[in-house]
């Protein structure tokens, strides 16, 4: 018979799954943050296509968009604005990752998205005073929601039982992809019915009640939780006894020179190329190509990323189910996970840009090469609790500054790469994020590994 202390504790109503759901609500939180400006922009602008030039795909006159912009930035000042939170972001990756490890993720993360509303708040004010405000602005906000995700991996590191993570992690990872369906619709719906201000107002508002719930309902252990049951927080630290380093020591040499994390590196670069290029110029896309009103281009942008939500939640359920139930090696499912959420968008995406008018296949292309990128979810992405659980902060924000360089970089490629906003530029864009996409998937299939490394288990030993 199994001991008290390891007999599984139920999820319903448990403080591990209440954990989940709260930053389920902070990630939604973040990333409204983060894309309500790839929307709002489209209605900031005066167009920079000449008055006598129409989009390649034209709708029927009475759903082309109001002509309501404010400024007149070029297409290369417009990729710098998209992509400039991400220099910020980038910073604090690492010192993410180490702050929550030595002083507690709680309000390390909380007080990351804090400031990103704050700065949220002050986007109008900037734009107002000139594209070198609002990029100043929006590195700003990078800086507080780069510790954000290293802090979270920290704290799944002291809440996640083994067999649960791929169901934990995954209902945290929905709230971002939630956070974009429901931004960019919501968004252009408050452009064209109030103002694009309000965009920014809105969800930062929303931002300041989530903080207020996090301060009272969160904890960074389940030994400093106050209200868990005695039954959860011994079969959550008795699941996990044998993963921890016992070693105050970071090993930063054994870390840093770890075939496993490299193809943690590498998958997540290649995978955030094609999601960043979509999350930021998606809305940019079916504006200037497809030809979508303020509205439609909310609700259509949406679309794809509420296939990831529905694909990532499945991912982990049956990722979960296949290593516990079926006993497959933790390695051989998050291989599987990671190849199908990666060569299945590179595939759907190229098929995208060939789509020319046929507006419902565009649409369609591109929803099933974002959802197929949720199975990731359940692969690359949480490999850093199987091999270091101990130091996954750490490791996720060495993992996540590589994968942001796409943020910065990818937006500025792109809009240099369509400034006409032709079919056949934007196939450029697309074939170059799908080759990326098979490159990370193929590396990360021969280089990853599911098992704890040994010098994250005996930190003294390899410690520098």
């Amino acid at each position: 018979l199994r001991s008290p202390s390891l007999s599984k504790a139920p999820a319903c109503g448990s403080s591990r799954y209440g954990l989940a759901l709260l930053s389920s609500l902070g990630f939604f939180v973040v990333y409204s943050l983060r894309v309500n400006l790839s929307v709002a922009m489209v209605d900031m602008l005066n167009s920079t296509r000449p008055s006598n030039e129409l989009p390649p795909c034209l709708l029927p006159p009475c759903l082309l968009p109001p002509q309501a912009g404010v400024y007149s930035w070029d297409s290369e000042t417009q990729g710098w604005i998209l992509g400039s939170f991400f220099y910020g972001y980038i910073l604090t990756q690492v010192p993410g990752g180490y702050l929550s490890g030595r002083y507690g993720p709680k309000w390390l993360l909380g007080f990351g998205v804090l400031s990103t509303v704050v700065f949220t708040l002050l986007t109008p004010t900037a734009a107002d005073l000139g594209p070198g405000y609002l990029i100043g602005v929006r590195v700003l906000e990078g800086i507080g929601e780069g510790v954000t995700f290293p802090s979270m991996y920290a704290m799944w590191a002291a809440w996640a039982p083994p067999l649960e993570r791929s169901r934990l992690l995954t209902i945290s990872y929905i709230g971002a992809q939630l956070g974009t369906v429901i931004s960019l619709p919501l968004s252009g719906e408050i452009c064209f019915y109030l103002d694009w201000t309000y965009v920014f107002y809105v969800f930062g508002a929303v931002g300041l009640v989530w903080f207020v719930l996090w301060a009272f309902l969160a904890f960074d252990t389940p030994d400093s939780h106050p209200r868990i049951s005695e039954q959860e927080r011994l079969y959550i630290t008795s699941s996990l006894k044998n993963e921890l380093s016992t070693s105050g020591r970071i090993p930063w040499r054994a870390i840093l020179t770890s075939g496993p994390l490299w193809a943690i590196v590498v998958a997540h670069f290649s995978y955030n190329w094609t999601f960043y290029t979509l999350l930021t110029l998606l809305p940019t896309y079916m504006n200037d190509v497809l030809g979508f009103s303020i509205q439609q281009n909310g609700l259509l942008s949406a679309l794809p990323y509420l296939g990831c939500a529905v694909m990532a939640v499945l991912s982990g359920q049956l990722a979960d189910y296949l290593r516990e139930t079926c006993l497959y090696r933790t390695v051989t499912v998050r291989k599987c996970f990671s190849i199908v959420g990666m060569i299945g968008p590179a595939v759907f995406l190229v098929a995208a840009g060939y789509t020319g008018c046929n507006y419902v296949l565009a649409v369609t292309f591109l929803t099933v090469s974002s959802a197929l990128g949720g199975v990731s979810a359940s692969g690359f992405n949480i490999n850093h609790l199987d091999i270091a659980p101990s130091y996954a902060g750490i490791l996720l924000g060495i993992t996540n500054t590589f994968a942001t360089i796409p943020g910065m970089v990818g937006p500025v490629i792109a809009r240099a790469l369509t400034k006409q906003n032709t079919i056949e530029e934007w196939q450029s864009v697309f074939y170059i994020a799908a080759a990326i996409n098979l490159f990370g998937a193929a590396f990360y299939a021969l280089m990853g590994r599911g098992a704890v490394q040994p010098w994250a288990v005996h930190a003294a030993a390899h410690g520098d």
